[in-house]
């Protein structure tokens, strides 16, 4: 007896279903094992798809890991986004907001250390300069709000960010898989407070 399935015609699947797919899945490949994980091979297995797929996509491996470094950083965008959004306002707000978008950063960077190293894989795939809600745009809204707030000096603010940016990345880095890696939990708590108290204390 034939099969009625059998005679139905096959659906396609839509092309932006297929590479939206192929980006979720190296997504979920550098959460587990970073950048060198994502490999378009990989990525049409989970979605489902033949290898070939892929292609009709992405011209190869690299444009793959390109779009999921920009997923990844914008993972973190949306972490850091969060903590700003439960601070309330009141006085010191401004302080508080530049302290959680540190400490979503360092958050992010302990629990997604994957997608961490995966969002700066591809660095000239990031526009820096620009604000449109990118990780280094928080960390300026948040310091122009302290200038308005009269804690930083318009003086010292020019440039500010990057400085203050290297201090958090290079903490994430050290406490993540460089030197200061296998020390206990809560020195590496206390590590990070400190990172961020430095931090203000510059600042005011």
């Amino acid at each position: 007896m034939n099969d009625p399935e059998a005679a139905l015609p096959r659906r396609r699947r839509p092309r932006g279903d297929v590479r939206a797919g192929l980006v979720a899945a190296g997504l979920e490949l550098a959460r587990t094992g970073g950048p060198d994980a994502v490999v378009l091979r990989e990525a049409t297995r989970i979605v489902g798809v033949v290898p070939n797929a892929a292609y009709r996509h992405f011209a190869d491996r690299d444009e793959l890991l390109a779009e999921v470094c920009s997923a990844a950083m914008n993972a973190l965008a949306e972490r850091m986004t969060a903590g700003i959004g439960r601070v309330r306002g009141g006085a010191g707000a401004a302080q508080r907001r530049l302290a959680a978008i540190g400490t979503a950063y360092l958050e992010f960077a302990r629990e997604e250390p994957g997608l961490f190293a995966t969002a700066f894989a591809v660095p000239q795939q990031h526009g820096y300069d620009e604000r449109n809600g990118t990780p280094l745009g928080l960390l300026r809204d948040a310091l122009d709000e302290l200038v308005a707030a009269g804690v930083l000096d318009p003086q010292r603010r020019e440039g500010i960010e990057y400085p203050i940016w290297s201090i958090v990345h290079g903490t994430a880095v050290l406490t993540g898989q460089g030197p200061l890696r296998d020390a206990p939990a809560a020195e590496l708590r206390r590590i990070e407070a400190r990172t961020l108290a430095f931090i203000n204390n510059s600042l005011t």
